[in-house]
């Protein structure tokens, strides 16, 4: 069983950085970034595949958001720069459990492992 643990959310301004972490305990595959803005759905941030190294962005983060995974420390983390008020969410780290070299999972049902949840509020 895996298990995932965000950590690095917290209040900034429009325009400042944010670093999350995704600590995780168990064998990893690909892993993903997803957030969720108040009344919304879930939705796709970003994604890793380690094998490969393949990345993929969705079009709101892309250029600003970078995903990047430490393999030594089993570790993901979200790089969040010129961050703007609708990045406000609760971030949620999460991995697949079948090998593969592709990074383009887009959907919640293709993760098996999820975190908790880090919240980050983006003020104007």
């Amino acid at each position: 069983q895996v298990q995932l643990v965000e950590s690095g959310g917290g209040l900034v301004q429009a325009g400042n950085s944010l670093r999350l972490s995704c600590a995780a305990s168990g064998r990893t595959e690909t892993m993903g970034w997803f957030r969720q803005a108040p009344g919304l759905g879930r939705e796709f941030a970003a994604s890793i595949n380690y094998r490969s190294s393949r990345t993929y962005y969705a079009d709101s983060v892309k250029d600003r958001f970078t995903i990047s995974r430490d393999n030594a420390k089993n570790t993901l983390y979200l790089q969040m720069n010129s961050l703007k008020p609708e990045d406000t969410a609760v971030y949620y780290c999460a991995s697949r459990k079948t090998p593969t070299s592709s990074a383009y999972y887009l959907f919640e049902h293709q993760y098996d492992y999820w975190g908790q949840g880090t919240q980050v509020t983006v003020s104007s």
